[in-house]
């Protein structure tokens, strides 16, 4: 278990960083009300030239499918110039490595990860990608996938406001969050990382002799840029393969704090932009208490084990404490970059792990992971108002039994995607060309498509997966694990624009702690039921074999 320091230390990074997204919460929501700010004598005249040149009308308000197809087919754009761009990396500039183009059905996999805010990696980035890949590809759509599912996510507020007319326009939003909200986070993280010793540098690798007299070479690039823009837009691939366990991409205590804050500050401010832009900040409470009360479980499952200091992938620099606190926590907010390696984490740390790939929504993805909690919310109102006999409702309007169904498809989606093709990996052999063998590989292979599905992108198999197969396989779970949610979702909610607002009479008000605890059980109960059999395979396997070879 952990002791009394390093649980301040937990509270002290999750309070500051709630704090802060507290306090830009309100600058967030009058960036997408459009309210006046200092920075449009600035900023109003690049995004009208945006506008003007694209054609966008800024007053032209969109339904729930003109909003999502806005989004859908500019990310299908960026896919396909991305790919374009991979395959023909070898013949394009800006690559001093002179790497060669990148095989199609990898190519396919990567631009599929990094446009779903995923960024599962196969590949080992400071071996495999120019610079120019690197920018214009990886962290051009960190910017643009990240940006995707926070204005999906404030659309999805805007058809629950009593007042709503339409679901706004995604290119203004698009556009807004760009220069208002991304640009000027990131710029501002990634000086801080430059002055933490993270590398900015279109400079080609440097070979040096070591005090040994071998020879090694310096893996450099335009890292600090990623390192701000893979945490805010909890994305998480990194540059190199190890991730934030590499020295240059996370190299001290300092950087490994702010990259752990990064990831939760933007999806914490969410929250709390919803109950203002809503016009009522006490219905925040329950997506707020209900994700860190389901952060908190996470963080205790994974403090259990007394893990030492050094254990086998664990970063000497971080220990066994920081290991576990930093994956939790990239679980629990779908980013998935990692300071260590999976296989040295404790099960139960791998445990918490899938338990927030499963869930979401504590606090989950930017945007996104707000939608999964309010839809958690209409799941138990609706449980309540079976209990009760009365007539389920939120926020004073009743609960629909389409608005019952369009959420039960939303929750199945993630089980289906996640078991058919872990199934069909076994089914069809694609597992044995992993090279691996045992019981562990059936709960990485899980892990795989759990963390695909949940655009997180942590995984234990990384370049071990780069097959036809595992990329093929987990390019389509990560599309459908990120686009059919939202679009059922902002079907949910474009329902509900116009929609007649009454009292309350289900008898249990959704602002209250009362109604926080049911919220918390009635997702742990309906996670639980719908994953455990399958989490036990893999232990439950590995107990009677060694049982077996006992005799």
């Amino acid at each position: 278990m952990i002791d009394a320091v390093q649980a301040l230390t937990v509270l002290l990074i999750i309070g500051v960083t709630g704090l802060i997204a507290w306090l830009i919460s309100p600058y967030i929501t009058g960036v997408f009300k459009r309210k006046p700010s200092r920075l449009d004598k600035i900023l109003n005249p690049i995004e009208n030239f945006i506008y003007r040149i694209t054609g966008v009308n800024t007053e032209q308000g969109m339904s729930w499918k003109q909003y999502f197809l806005a989004g859908l087919l500019l990310n299908v754009l960026m896919m396909v110039i991305s790919f374009l761009i991979l395959i023909f990396q070898g013949v394009l500039p800006l690559n001093p490595m002179g790497f060669p183009g990148v095989r199609p059905d990898l190519a396919f996999m990567q631009v599929a990860s990094f446009v779903t805010n995923t960024d599962l990696q196969h590949y080992t980035g400071e071996t495999t990608f120019s610079y120019l890949s690197q920018i214009s590809v990886l962290q051009w759509l960190m910017f643009t996938s990240a940006v995707t599912g926070l204005c999906m996510g404030i659309a999805f507020i805007r058809g629950i406001v009593v007042d709503a007319k339409d679901m706004g326009n995604f290119y203004v939003d698009f556009t807004r969050s760009i220069t208002r909200i991304f640009l000027p986070l990131a710029i501002i993280a990634s000086i801080i990382f430059l002055a933490l010793g993270v590398p900015q540098t279109l400079n080609g690798y440097t070979a040096v002799k070591t005090i040994e007299g071998a020879t090694q070479t310096i893996f450099v690039g335009p890292v600090a840029s990623l390192d701000s823009i893979m945490q805010l837009g909890t994305n998480g691939g990194g540059y190199y393969g190890a991730n934030a366990a590499y020295p240059f991409m996370n190299p001290s205590q300092i950087s490994n704090i702010l990259l752990i804050s990064l990831m939760l500050l933007l999806p914490t401010a969410l929250i709390f932009v919803f109950g203002q832009m809503i016009g009522k900040k006490t219905e925040s409470r329950p997506l707020l208490w209900g994700a860190y009360i389901l952060f908190g479980m996470n963080l205790v499952v994974a403090f259990i084990p007394t893990l030492p200091l050094v254990a086998p992938g664990i970063e000497t620099r971080f220990g066994g404490f920081m290991s576990s606190f930093y994956t939790v926590t990239t679980t629990v907010a779908t980013t998935g970059s990692l300071n260590s390696a999976l296989l040295g984490n404790h099960p139960l740390t791998i445990l918490a792990g899938f338990m927030g790939m499963f869930i979401q929504s504590i606090p989950g993805g930017k945007g996104v992971g707000m939608m999964y909690m309010v839809m958690f919310i209409i799941i138990t109102v609706f449980i309540v108002g079976l209990m009760s006999g009365r007539t389920p409702e939120y926020l004073n309007m009743k609960i629909t039994g389409r608005d019952v169904k369009l959420v039960m498809i939303a929750f199945l989606i993630h089980p289906i995607i996640i078991l058919v093709p872990t199934v069909l990996s076994y089914a069809t052999g694609a597992v044995n060309a992993l090279g691996a063998s045992g019981n562990s590989v059936y709960t990485q292979v899980l892990y795989e498509f759990t963390s695909a599905a949940a655009n997180n992108g942590s995984d234990f198999l990384g370049s071990q997966a780069n097959t036809p197969f595992f990329n093929i396989a987990t390019a389509l779970v990560m599309l459908v694990g990120r686009y059919a949610p939202i679009l059922i979702l902002l079907a949910l909610s474009g329902s509900m624009i116009g929609r007649k607002r009454g009292g309350t009479t289900s008898g249990l008000k959704t602002d209250t702690p009362v109604f926080t605890v049911v919220l918390v059980a009635s997702i742990i109960i309906l996670v639980v039921l719908t994953f455990f059999p399958f989490l036990a395979i893999g232990p439950i396997a590995s107990y009677f074999k060694g049982w077996v070879n006992g005799f």
